[in-house]
């Protein structure tokens, strides 16, 4: 078993029956922490955990700064332990049992729309970038999705900057978990993050943009559909939505202004 996928014997049929070994993505619990009092389960793909819990912690509005932390421990059977720095005080208690994550919804028990709103970036009109560069993301996405190349089963996220070089890609059983380990490793150098794109491998859901609305992240591309609320969270935001990223296209759904050679809002 590597990190990421564990091998299982299955039966594959197709015109007839044959006994295989395949490997399958690895999903197991992590515990996150803040100075020792447990504030969310998340179901993820084991790998880049620390970066996970930052990034969770962050676009989930738990810490507003990655300053606001003295240091990442981990504490063995995946549980992660957050320390805050003498000055921050994180009261643990308001997120208890508001912070169930599965690998398929998300976080479950938000408590409302309107605490994004507070944490949210406007982020500035920048990046802009070309219609190429946004053609060109989804195969560069797909061609360092390693373990999917062996499980099919993660999705992939990464932050790229105006020419379309990816800074980080992550690979995660959950999108959001992918999203979270990108802006965690990023975070841990430079916050907000105001110049840069976020790509995703499916759709664009509302807590993906809500994710780049408290990074201060400006455009979001995607190879699938976006969803309403996604798009009123990003035209409230300044956030450009970008959807069916495919070949030879795209949709823009908002923020048509940081596409190259598209109209002005």
């Amino acid at each position: 078993m590597t990190e990421g996928s564990t091998p299982r014997q299955a039966w594959q049929v197709r015109d007839g029956v044959a006994e295989i070994v395949d490997d399958l993505t690895v999903e197991e619990p992590m515990e996150i922490r803040i100075d020792g009092t447990a504030v969310a389960v998340v179901m993820r793909t084991p790998g880049h955990d620390a970066d996970l819990a930052l990034g969770f912690a962050l676009t989930e509005g738990i810490i507003s700064d990655p300053s606001s932390l003295a240091g990442i421990d981990e504490l063995g059977d995946g549980r992660w332990d957050l320390r805050t720095t003498d000055d921050v005080s994180v009261d643990a208690s308001r997120f208890q049992r508001n912070f169930y994550a599965t690998s398929s919804c998300g976080v479950c028990g938000k408590a409302s729309i309107d605490a994004i709103r507070v944490a949210g970036v406007r982020p500035p009109p920048g990046p802009v970038v070309t219609q190429d560069v946004v053609r060109s993301l989804p195969d560069r996405l797909a061609r360092e999705q390693e373990l999917f190349s062996r499980t099919g089963g993660l999705h992939a996220a990464a932050l790229f900057d105006e020419t379309g070089q990816f800074l980080v890609v992550r690979e995660d059983i959950g999108r959001h978990n992918a999203v979270d380990k990108v802006i965690g490793d990023v975070a841990g150098r430079t916050w907000p993050l105001p110049e840069l794109g976020l790509a995703v491998s499916g759709r664009i859901s509302f807590e993906i943009t809500q994710k780049a609305a408290v990074a201060g992240i400006g455009l979001v591309c995607g190879v699938s559909a976006s969803s309403s609320l996604a798009v009123d969270l990003a035209d409230e935001f300044g956030i450009t939505v970008v959807g069916f990223v495919r070949d030879p296209g795209f949709t823009v759904y908002a923020g048509p202004h940081r596409i190259e050679g598209l109209a002005r809002p």
